[in-house]
Protein backbone atom coordinates (compact mmCIF):
# COMPACT_ATOMS: atom_id res chain seq x y z
CA UNK A 1 0.00 0.00 0.00
CA UNK A 2 1.37 3.38 -1.01
CA UNK A 3 1.70 6.26 1.42
CA UNK A 4 -1.14 8.24 -0.17
CA UNK A 5 -3.48 5.25 0.03
CA UNK A 6 -2.44 4.57 3.62
CA UNK A 7 -3.18 8.20 4.57
CA UNK A 8 -6.64 8.08 2.98
CA UNK A 9 -7.48 4.78 4.69
CA UNK A 10 -6.42 6.16 8.08
CA UNK A 11 -8.39 9.38 7.59
CA UNK A 12 -11.46 7.47 6.40
CA UNK A 13 -11.39 4.99 9.29
CA UNK A 14 -10.99 7.82 11.79
CA UNK A 15 -13.87 9.76 10.25
CA UNK A 16 -16.20 6.77 9.92
CA UNK A 17 -15.44 5.64 13.49
CA UNK A 18 -16.32 9.13 14.74
CA UNK A 19 -19.61 9.18 12.79
CA UNK A 20 -20.58 5.68 13.98
CA UNK A 21 -19.81 6.50 17.62
CA UNK A 22 -21.87 9.68 17.36
CA UNK A 23 -24.86 7.85 15.84
CA UNK A 24 -24.63 5.03 18.40
CA UNK A 25 -25.08 7.54 21.24
CA UNK A 26 -28.02 9.49 19.81
CA UNK A 27 -31.17 9.56 21.91
CA UNK A 28 -34.63 9.12 20.42
CA UNK A 29 -35.08 12.88 20.73
CA UNK A 30 -31.76 13.57 18.95
CA UNK A 31 -32.76 11.19 16.14
CA UNK A 32 -35.71 13.38 15.18
CA UNK A 33 -34.01 16.78 15.41
CA UNK A 34 -33.77 18.58 12.08
CA UNK A 35 -30.45 19.37 10.44
CA UNK A 36 -30.59 22.94 9.16
CA UNK A 37 -28.39 22.46 6.09
CA UNK A 38 -30.24 19.44 4.68
CA UNK A 39 -33.67 20.07 6.22
CA UNK A 40 -33.68 16.35 7.09
CA UNK A 41 -33.77 14.74 10.50
CA UNK A 42 -30.51 13.66 12.11
CA UNK A 43 -31.60 10.06 11.51
CA UNK A 44 -32.19 10.53 7.79
CA UNK A 45 -28.87 12.35 7.49
CA UNK A 46 -27.07 9.52 9.30
CA UNK A 47 -28.64 7.00 6.93
CA UNK A 48 -27.66 9.19 3.96
CA UNK A 49 -24.02 9.10 5.09
CA UNK A 50 -24.03 5.32 5.46
CA UNK A 51 -26.07 4.40 2.39
CA UNK A 52 -24.67 7.14 0.17
CA UNK A 53 -21.35 8.70 1.07
CA UNK A 54 -19.81 5.58 2.63
CA UNK A 55 -21.01 3.52 -0.36
CA UNK A 56 -19.18 5.35 -3.14
CA UNK A 57 -16.76 2.47 -3.69
CA UNK A 58 -18.77 1.42 -6.76
CA UNK A 59 -18.34 4.74 -8.51
CA UNK A 60 -14.74 5.07 -7.34
CA UNK A 61 -14.08 1.62 -8.80
CA UNK A 62 -15.58 2.75 -12.11
CA UNK A 63 -13.06 5.62 -12.16
CA UNK A 64 -10.16 3.30 -11.35
CA UNK A 65 -11.20 0.88 -14.12
CA UNK A 66 -11.62 3.69 -16.66
CA UNK A 67 -15.36 3.20 -17.04
CA UNK A 68 -17.63 6.07 -17.97
CA UNK A 69 -19.50 7.58 -15.05
CA UNK A 70 -23.16 8.61 -15.24
CA UNK A 71 -23.23 12.15 -16.59
CA UNK A 72 -25.19 13.66 -13.71
CA UNK A 73 -25.40 17.32 -12.82
CA UNK A 74 -25.24 18.51 -9.21
CA UNK A 75 -28.94 19.37 -9.42
CA UNK A 76 -29.67 15.74 -10.38
CA UNK A 77 -27.48 14.41 -7.55
CA UNK A 78 -29.23 16.71 -5.05
CA UNK A 79 -32.68 15.69 -6.30
CA UNK A 80 -31.77 12.00 -6.01
CA UNK A 81 -30.63 12.63 -2.42
CA UNK A 82 -33.87 14.45 -1.59
CA UNK A 83 -35.95 11.62 -3.07
CA UNK A 84 -33.99 9.06 -1.05
CA UNK A 85 -34.45 11.14 2.10
CA UNK A 86 -38.21 11.27 1.56
CA UNK A 87 -38.35 7.52 0.87
CA UNK A 88 -36.49 6.76 4.12
CA UNK A 89 -37.91 9.47 6.35
CA UNK A 90 -38.78 6.92 9.04
CA UNK A 91 -35.52 4.98 9.02
CA UNK A 92 -34.38 3.53 12.31
CA UNK A 93 -31.15 4.05 14.16
CA UNK A 94 -30.33 0.36 13.67
CA UNK A 95 -30.83 0.67 9.90
CA UNK A 96 -28.56 3.71 9.67
CA UNK A 97 -25.91 2.04 11.83
CA UNK A 98 -26.01 -1.08 9.66
CA UNK A 99 -25.34 1.02 6.54
CA UNK A 100 -22.62 3.00 8.33
CA UNK A 101 -20.83 -0.08 9.66
CA UNK A 102 -21.16 -2.25 6.55
CA UNK A 103 -20.32 0.40 3.98
CA UNK A 104 -17.49 1.95 5.99
CA UNK A 105 -15.85 -1.49 6.22
CA UNK A 106 -16.36 -2.05 2.49
CA UNK A 107 -15.04 1.44 1.67
CA UNK A 108 -11.93 0.98 3.81
CA UNK A 109 -11.32 -2.40 2.17
CA UNK A 110 -11.74 -0.86 -1.30
CA UNK A 111 -9.35 2.01 -0.57
CA UNK A 112 -6.79 -0.36 0.98
CA UNK A 113 -6.63 -2.35 -2.26
CA UNK A 114 -5.80 0.73 -4.36
CA UNK A 115 -2.38 1.77 -5.56
CA UNK A 116 -1.18 5.34 -5.76
CA UNK A 117 -1.54 5.01 -9.55
CA UNK A 118 -5.20 4.04 -9.06
CA UNK A 119 -5.74 7.28 -7.14
CA UNK A 120 -4.58 9.18 -10.23
CA UNK A 121 -7.08 7.55 -12.62
CA UNK A 122 -9.50 10.11 -14.02
CA UNK A 123 -13.24 10.22 -14.36
CA UNK A 124 -15.65 12.84 -15.61
CA UNK A 125 -19.01 13.99 -14.32
CA UNK A 126 -20.63 17.41 -14.67
CA UNK A 127 -21.73 17.32 -11.00
CA UNK A 128 -18.09 17.54 -9.96
CA UNK A 129 -16.97 20.14 -12.48
CA UNK A 130 -15.84 17.79 -15.23
CA UNK A 131 -12.63 15.79 -14.97
CA UNK A 132 -11.24 14.65 -11.61
CA UNK A 133 -9.12 11.87 -10.18
CA UNK A 134 -10.32 8.97 -8.05
CA UNK A 135 -8.55 10.61 -5.10
CA UNK A 136 -10.29 13.95 -5.71
CA UNK A 137 -13.64 12.15 -5.97
CA UNK A 138 -13.17 10.45 -2.60
CA UNK A 139 -11.85 13.67 -1.03
CA UNK A 140 -14.95 15.57 -2.09
CA UNK A 141 -17.59 12.94 -1.31
CA UNK A 142 -16.14 11.82 2.03
CA UNK A 143 -13.88 14.46 3.49
CA UNK A 144 -15.75 17.53 2.29
CA UNK A 145 -19.42 16.78 1.65
CA UNK A 146 -19.90 13.97 4.19
CA UNK A 147 -18.04 16.06 6.76
CA UNK A 148 -20.51 18.89 6.09
CA UNK A 149 -23.40 16.51 6.75
CA UNK A 150 -21.75 15.29 9.94
CA UNK A 151 -21.19 18.88 11.14
CA UNK A 152 -24.85 19.57 10.41
CA UNK A 153 -25.90 16.56 12.49
CA UNK A 154 -23.73 17.65 15.42
CA UNK A 155 -25.11 21.20 15.24
CA UNK A 156 -28.71 19.91 15.25
CA UNK A 157 -28.08 17.75 18.29
CA UNK A 158 -26.26 20.55 20.11
CA UNK A 159 -29.37 22.63 19.53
Amino acid sequence: MGQRVDNIVKRFRSFSDEVIAFVEHLSDEDWTKVCEWEEWTVGVTARHLGAGHFAIFGMADMIVRGEELPQLTMDQVNEMSKEDARAHADCTQEEALEYLRTNSARMAEFISALSDDDLDQKGNMPAFGGEFTAEQFMEFIIFENAAQHFDSMKAAVAG
